[in-house]
Parts: C-alpha cells; structure tokens; sequence
C-alpha cells in the first residue's frame, strides 16, 4: 500500500521540485495520485506544498532561529512542512507535530519533534520578529528582484507587491458570450463581480459542466487589456502568434464574432492538443491552429496576410508570481536580458507578417520594462515606420489585478 501520509507526499514533492522535475502545479496532481489521496487530504498538500514555496526563505529563517547547525535537504524540507503548518497555515498543533514527525526517517525523528515543539513555544516571538525582518526574507522572494522592483516602484508599493504575491490567487472565470446557451441570471448571481464587466470571482469549487460546455473560462481580467488594445473585428485574419493556452484566442473569437479568420499558433507541438481543445470547448468557430517558432521567419505565404497580429510572447512571469508560486525561485536576474533578446526576435519576424497599416499587439505578463516599455522603443528605434498608438499597464497594488503590458503597434509602410 502507498504511503497516505499527506506530510510525506508534501515532502517527496518538495524533494522533486528542489531538483528540477516539475512545476509545482504538477506536483501536487503527481503525489496525491501516488498516494490515493481523498479530496480533502489532496487540498491539504496543495495548501501545504505552495505555502511552503511561497514563504521558503521565512520558514529557512524561522528554523535558523529554532535550530543550530547544518541539516541535510530532506530534513530541512520535513522541517519546512512542519512549522509552515505551526506557524502559517494555523493546522492544530497536535496534528502538525504528530504528523510530520511521523512522516520523517527514523534517525532524525527526534531533532524534528524537539525543533516543532520549540516553534510551537517559541511561536509570539517569531511573529513578533518577522516585522523587522528585510523584504527578500520576510516575503521570500529574491534579493535581486526586491533591489529591482525597489527602484522602480519604491519601498512601499514593492512590499504591497511581495506581499500580494504570497496570497492564494483567487479564481475569477470570464463568462463566454460564444457560449450557445450562456449562464443564466440565477448562476450568475452566486457569483461575486470583480469591477470589470464579465469577470467573477469563484467563491466556492467550479462546476465541471461550465467548463465543459464552455459557458466560462479562467482568466485574470488583466489579460483582457492586450485584447481590447487589438480591438479585432468581424470578418478580419488576425494571427495569435503564441496563443497557447488559448485564452486571449477566446477573447478575440467573441470580438470578431466568431466571423473571420484566426490562426493560433505554438512553438511547442506539446501544447496544441490542449489549446485546440480549449478553443473547441469555448466554440471558436474560425479558429485553426499549428506549430511555428517565431524566433524564425514566418512563410512566405504569412508576408503581409494578417489585418491583426497578437504576440502574447514568452516572458519572465514577474506579474503574475502571485499565480505561479514557485517561478520567483526558477528566475535568474541575467534571464530577463536572454528574454528581451528572445522577444525581441519574435517582433522582427512577425512584423513583416502585417497587412499595410495592419496592428501588431505585443503583451507580456511582466513588470519589467526592459521586457515592455524599453523593448518597444528599441524596437521603434530600428523601424521608423513602426507607430506606437497605445499602451496599458496593469500593477497589481494598484489595480488589484495580475501584471501585465500590451502596446499597440502599427506600420505605416506595410512589410
């Protein structure tokens, strides 16, 4: 029989995501199925597993604190999944010890209950401590990236940023006006508005029917802003060069529509079968989809064909860490220039793709304005006829919403 300790699960994922093998989201399906874990013991090690990630440098200084000495990864990661319990999560005291202890190899069993129980005695001051602590420790994230964000957006709104980032993201559906027969008022209404027309928060689990009948999608309203700048219209050919999963692709069908053309394109052939499904499943009747890598030159039968391009492009993920939890941690500050470069190779080979005067959208779910504001203009700085017509920015402390960038492009002289 597998081991249902939901400790140990926590810890053998913790174990894996330390060495590379999979996001986090990943993990959490991978061990409550090894374990045969009920529902309410696979919400456990989701909670667990993502508050440890998301207070991962608090906990390493909490137990600093608790105890002495070098510990070998996989106690330290038993240690970590037992006073996050202690001390974050508010799991009673009896069942966080009891538990994790039992859940640790036999030699060090007793270091764990002896460290557990000094966080459980210890517990008012190390709360009391974590005020003075300094950004990158009390809200875990890297040096680096506090430095970064300090001197753009200054001391106050970069500690509301952190400490956005280490609150459960919620989950807000947009309703899908393609749907043949949408939600009626009554569903409606067991929702809880967000301020942005269409976009609900989901306070209790998600109907599997809606998602399967396509009668809402999961989106943070900010992705809506790079969509509205492109502002598609019916009967148009617009490319979504980077569509997967497929959600601003959802978004453009309902403006043209569904009249038109749109072709959604991956580089990874992996993710087509779930982004064609995705776009079946909301009823994107013009939709088709393929395989290309844009840091190439696009066919020659692509040149000058699309009214409308969305480059949706790779990016460093920094406005949306509140959602992606264990990014902060895979994020390298060199990445962010490899990462421009990258984008910037994409804008040179879909530009040329642009009908005369089409509109080309570039987005990104960063905050970093060598990936946004800074790319576009070095990117006009080598075209003269590309016009900057608009840009939006959404700011998490500010708008109460995931971060992202959309600037509206268009060449005056055609390709």
């Amino acid at each position: 029989m597998p081991d249902k300790n939901v400790r140990r699960a926590a810890v053998s994922a913790l174990r894996a995501w330390s060495k590379g093998h999979l996001y986090a989201d990943s993990l959490v399906e991978r061990h409550a199925r090894r374990n045969r874990l009920s529902p309410p013991d696979r919400a456990l090690l989701n909670s667990i597993l993502f508050a440890v990630l998301r207070n991962r440098s608090l906990l390493d200084h909490w137990i600093s604190m608790l105890r002495k000495g070098k510990l070998d990864h996989e106690t330290r990661d038993v240690l970590r999944v037992g006073v996050c319990q202690l001390l974050l999560l508010g799991i009673p005291d009896h069942a966080a010890v009891n538990e994790t202890v039992a859940c640790a190899r036999r030699p060090v069993r007793g270091l764990i209950n002896a460290v557990l129980r000094r966080a459980v005695s210890a517990r008012k001051t190390l709360f009391s401590e974590r005020e003075k602590l300094p950004p990158p420790t009390r809200f875990s994230h890297p040096e680096w990236l506090c430095k970064r964000w300090q001197k753009q957006f200054g001391r106050e709104d970069t500690e509301t940023l952190l400490s956005w980032n280490n609150e459960p993201a919620p989950v807000i559906v947009r309703l899908n006006p393609l749907a043949p027969s949408p939600l009626s008022p009554e569903q409606v209404e067991t929702l809880t508005p967000v301020g942005v027309d269409g976009y609900y928060k989901l306070e209790d689990r998600l109907p599997s029917q809606w998602m399967e009948k396509g009668l809402v999608y999961v989106q943070d309203p900010s992705t809506r802003l790079a969509v509205e700048l492109l502002a598609p219209q019916p009967g148009e050919i617009i490319l979504d060069a980077c569509a997967a999963p497929g959600g601003k692709s959802s978004l453009i069908a309902a403006a043209m529509k569904n009249d038109g053309v749109l072709l959604c394109t991956d580089v990874n052939e992996k993710r087509l079968p779930r982004l064609a499904e995705n776009l079946r499943q909301q009823h994107l009747a013009i939709a088709g989809t393929g395989t290309f890598d844009w840091t190439t030159e696009a066919p020659v039968e692509w040149r000058g064909h699309f009214d409308r391009i969305l480059l949706d492009v790779p990016c460093s993920n920094t406005g949306v860490l509140r959602r992606r939890v264990d990014a902060r941690w895979r994020l390298k500050s060199e990445q962010i220039s490899v990462l421009a470069d990258l984008q910037r190779r994409i804008l040179e080979n879909a530009l040329p793709c642009l009908k005369p005067n089409g509109r080309l959208l570039y987005s990104t779910c960063s905050l970093e304005p060598a990936e946004n504001e800074e790319q576009v203009a070095a990117f006009q700085a080598s075209h003269p006829g590309v016009e900057l017509l608009d840009s939006r920015r959404s700011l998490p402390f500010r708008d109460g919403f995931d971060g992202s960038y959309a600037a509206l492009l268009s060449c005056r002289t055609g390709p």
